[in-house]
């Protein structure tokens, strides 16, 4: 499956599909949410959240793709991430895009 954030693909026609998306909410537990509060008074990356980011994101492209699988795609153009804070120390990432089939 290509995924690319542009409008086409060079070098194919495409048909366009239709809008596929994939949401993933992820949340770390409590001990290291105190843990990343301490880190954010001296500064400095906290790591556990961009981990705990990467993961849902992997998971939300991982689910986009196979909507779009399911609707007999060869890609999905115009991809888009969006994050949204559900509560403290969980997050959303959805991911978004077009699915096309190469004619």
């Amino acid at each position: 499956m290509i995924i690319v954030n542009t409008p086409t693909i060079p070098g194919q026609n495409i048909q366009t599909l239709g809008i596929v998306t994939g949401n993933y909410v992820n949340s770390k537990n409590a001990f290291k949410d105190i843990g990343a509060g301490f880190k954010s008074m001296v500064g400095g990356e906290l790591v556990s959240y961009t981990k705990m980011l990467n993961e849902a994101r992997e998971n939300a492209v991982a689910r986009m793709t196979q909507q779009a699988q399911q609707m007999g795609a060869d890609a999905i153009v115009n991809v888009k991430f969006s994050s949204a804070s559900i509560m403290e120390g969980a997050a959303e990432i959805l991911a978004s895009g077009t699915a096309v089939k190469f004619v």
